[in-house]
């Protein structure tokens, strides 16, 4: 009996090469496909690792700024050597990525094939000329910047984060679109590292605001106070035009942005070969099951941005570990594993010194899943060691349930919050009892915000 044919599409991506490692040892056929020059995937490439290496500068620059201990002359970022760093970096991870699904090409049962991959029908594939016809396929081709449709959009020169990570200078002034994740992080490297002046058009009233209200009003002020930020609020863009020296976004309230540059900070979409409309496939919002099969063919598998939900480097390694054992299970007859992730992101917010870390449950949710529960909030200015660091903006809260101490959520923006995420992980992936936690004075840290919340919640119980 021929063994099934798996072909992956965007198996330099983190999601494609996690199916790809997961299929490559199980007794199938496979084929890796993937188009990317030099190749990497988005994290590697233009995601989260050039974006943490460039904000690096910002953050120092930034708490130079506000340390009043030092003296003497604030010195300027030199984007031409944060451009180069980034790089240099950049790609050594990639070349990693790239080394490790070679790696599994020299594996008999593995081909791979630096090409393009187009949907000829159901399953059917052609690559770079080469017509495959396979068992199943797994989809990991990643997203792409979502551009608004807005009337003179295509008129006008815009930046999206790819180009922000790779410019080496940039206009005194900006128009941003765009404050979710992308924007919080993006926009202090703006001011602080490029030193432009920043109006941000923001929809809602605050940022974060599926969060408690707390966190979106700390952004603003941080944002308005400590970069010199203008964020126009419960705003909507109209329409863009160029101006004398360089761009218009009339506002639906009247007003008018301006600046030497727009940009797109405006969210990601699905990314798909070419051809999808010749399939069985629909590809609107819900089109892919908890256990990575697309709703309208079970052998289909979609994993990474592709699903158009999430949209996180370790929720797409998941996913693509999960959709190469349900290619296994569906074979053996065994049944199928449903994917529900523990919620966890991380934004490295106010240039990376404040960033958000957000695990588990907000206290709506929670309500909403039919919890009682008692939640606390801690200031980080109530704790010595974050003044110590000369860091004492943000907040944290906790949320627990009421009845059996169980911890459901943490949500953090202060000083270190990224650190903190790992032991919340590990915490509420054990479904620990907040009164189960230890209490134990050491030296000051600043994972004391922490134990504050657990004393408090404990002491609610």
């Amino acid at each position: 009996m021929a063994r099934p044919h798996v072909v992956v599409v965007g198996a330099y991506g983190s999601a494609g090469v996690a199916a790809a490692e997961q299929l490559a040892a199980a007794d199938v056929e496979l084929t890796l496909v993937d188009d990317g020059e030099p190749g990497g995937g988005l994290c590697i490439l233009r995601g989260c690792m050039p974006s943490k290496e460039v904000l690096s500068a910002a953050a120092h620059r930034y708490q130079a700024r506000h340390d009043d201990r030092l003296v003497g002359e604030l010195p300027d970022v030199d984007l031409s050597r944060v451009v180069e760093r980034k790089d240099d970096n950049v790609l050594g991870y990639a070349e990693h990525r790239r080394g490790a699904v070679h790696d599994l090409a020299e594996r008999d049962n593995v081909t791979f094939h630096h090409e393009t991959a187009e949907f000829v029908g159901d399953r059917v594939l052609d690559v770079g000329g080469e017509r495959i016809e396979a068992d199943y396929v797994v989809l990991a081709t990643g997203s792409r910047l979502n551009v608004p449709d807005l009337p003179g959009i295509s008129d006008v020169d815009w930046m999206g984060s790819r180009d922000v990570l790779d410019a080496t200078e940039f206009p005194d002034s900006g128009v941003v679109m765009g404050f979710g994740y992308v924007g919080l992080e993006l926009v202090p490297y703006l001011t602080e590292a490029a030193g432009m002046d920043i109006t941000v058009v923001e929809h809602d009233d605050r940022p974060l605001d599926d969060y408690h209200p707390s966190f979106g009003e700390e952004l603003l002020e941080m944002y308005r106070e400590e970069f010199g930020v203008e964020v126009r609020t419960e705003v909507r863009e109209e329409r863009v035009e160029s101006a004398e020296n360089g761009v218009r976004v009339h506002l639906d309230d009247g007003s008018v942005a301006e600046g030497d540059q727009l940009f797109l900070f405006t969210g990601r979409e699905p990314s798909f070969p070419d051809g999808v409309e010749r399939t069985a496939l629909s590809t609107e919002q819900g089109w892919v099951g908890d256990t990575m099969q697309a709703v309208d063919d079970d052998r289909v598998f979609v994993v990474g941005d592709a699903v158009g939900d999430r949209m996180l480097l370790h929720t797409a390694k998941e996913e693509g570990y999960l959709a190469g054992r349900n290619i296994s299970h569906r074979e053996t007859g065994e049944p199928l594993e449903e994917y529900d992730p523990l919620a966890h992101k991380v934004m490295f917010s106010g240039a990376g010194v404040y960033p958000f870390a957000s695990l588990g449950l907000t206290a709506e949710q929670a309500r909403a899943k039919g919890h009682e529960i008692v939640t606390a909030q801690r200031d980080a200015s109530d704790d010595g060691v974050f003044r110590a660091k000369v860091a004492s903006r943000g907040t944290a809260r906790l949320v627990v349930d009421a009845d059996d101490g169980t911890v459901l959520g943490y949500h953090g923006l202060h000083y270190d919050a990224d650190a903190m995420a790992k032991t919340m992980q590990v915490v509420l992936e054990a479904e620990m009892d907040v009164r189960e936690l230890p209490d134990r004075a050491y030296h000051p840290t600043t994972p004391e915000i922490l134990d504050g919340l657990f004393r408090e919640t404990a002491g609610q119980l």
